[in-house]
């Protein structure tokens, strides 16, 4: 029985829900780390930082995939093999005896979010265009903000019911639902006479030709660090409240106070953009936060590891403000020439910058240390290097990305 069009509300409701799996994944099981470090590294956290990495490698491997897939299968084949890898991933992290098998688990769930992320994009671009697209954006991009803020306390919520392994259960609860209202709900939103062969030969050289497009890199490496020091953060977030600050129990608080500055500078950016452009609102960002990581670097060395909680929040929060306002524009700015091939642009864009994220936070986690160095160091040296990207694509020529002419299978 073919399934009616959903209306306008449901249709984003739907999308913002299976968008925000990927935001679940990462923030919900922050509240979970330290007592998965006591019970898998016998009370080591030195590499449980990577439960937040490994998902974002496995994201880094699934986006190139699903792009194209998702063009020639259709949005909700892409969307619903994404899910099914994904729930099997978190299958795997109920029975993980050993933190080894629980990131295999985390990247395998990586790559099946991808599906969900990639199609419902593809998705909404498929029924909007301009600025009924902008609009749907945005309200999703609202429900994506409230997510970061409310994820850890989702998390200890769940955990009361059980342990750790409960929050992998309730991902699997959730992705289930994403399914079957997908399935239930919603039409295929791409027609079968708009769907592209997958073709090896074709995807590569268009995906050689972004790469090379001096307006398309350099911000998606920018997106990437950034990227890279959110995730360097959620890797040692629970660390820094419970070892440092000794403010366990108001951990999901003072976690979503400082989330709250990054929606609110997200909602600014739509505001300012159009007043001051997107390359000059970025630099003046990011300058701004080179300024906040020196001083919580400064403050950090002066003080033993760390400035009071009051200096620590007050700072940290100026760069997450820098950060929401960043994400926005560089991936714009990435997107801007990818006109004509936007639909495998988004997934090397997608792609590169989670790669880029997987190696800035692997290396800061590595480093850390129980003191806050590590992590100011990290908010410095990567703004400092977007700073010079998102000057070198400003100053490059604009000139738009074609699909190569000829098929090749």
């Amino acid at each position: 029985m073919p399934v009616r069009q959903t209306s306008e509300v449901e249709f984003i409701a739907l999308f913002g829900f299976l968008t925000s799996l990927t935001a679940l994944s990462i923030d919900a099981i922050i509240a979970g780390m330290p007592i998965i470090a006591r019970e898998l590294s016998n009370g080591a956290d030195s590499d449980v930082h990577l439960i937040i990495s490994a998902l974002v490698l496995g994201m880094a491997v699934g986006e190139p995939v699903f792009g194209p897939l998702s063009d020639a299968r259709g949005r909700k084949f892409a969307i619903l093999l994404g899910i099914a890898i994904f729930v099997s991933g978190a299958v795997l992290a109920v029975t993980a005896q050993d933190l080894k098998t629980l990131l295999l688990a985390r990247f395998i769930q990586g790559v099946g979010v991808a599906g969900p992320k990639i199609g419902s994009r593809a998705a909404i671009r498929d029924r909007y265009e301009g600025a009924s697209m902008a609009r749907a954006m945005s309200i999703i991009l609202t429900v994506l903000i409230m997510v970061p803020m409310l994820a850890p306390a989702l998390g200890e919520l769940v955990m009361l019911l059980g342990s750790w392994r409960t929050i992998f259960i309730a991902y699997c609860v959730l992705a289930t639902v994403g399914a079957l209202w997908l399935c239930l709900r919603q039409p295929e939103p791409l027609p079968l006479q708009h769907r592209r062969p997958f073709l090896w030969g074709q995807t590569l050289a268009t995906a050689l030709r972004i790469c090379a497009n001096p307006r398309v890199m350099p911000p998606t490496i920018a997106a990437g660090l950034m990227f890279g020091c959110l995730t360097s953060y959620y890797g040692i977030a629970a660390s820094i409240f419970h070892d440092i600050y000794a403010v366990g129990s108001y951990f999901t608080t003072l976690f979503a106070l400082l989330a709250l500055g990054m929606g609110i500078a997200t909602l600014t950016n739509s505001r300012l953009v159009m007043r001051l452009g997107m390359y000059r609102l970025s630099k003046l960002a990011l300058i701004g936060m080179v300024a906040s990581g020196a001083l919580l670097l400064g403050f950090s060395t002066a003080l033993g590891g760390a400035p009071s909680l009051m200096v620590f929040m007050l700072l940290f929060s100026g760069s997450l403000f820098a950060i929401g306002i960043l994400f926005g524009n560089l991936g714009a700015m990435a997107m801007e020439p990818l006109g004509a091939v936007a639909g495998v642009g988004a997934s090397v864009i997608a792609s590169v910058s989670s790669a880029v994220a997987v190696v800035v936070s692997m290396t800061s986690g590595h480093f850390y240390d129980q003191t806050l160095i590590p992590l100011s160091i990290c908010l410095c040296s990567c703004a400092i290097a977007s700073l010079a990207l998102v000057h070198k694509a400003e100053c490059s020529e604009l000139v738009p990305v074609q699909a190569p002419l000829h098929q090749t299978g």
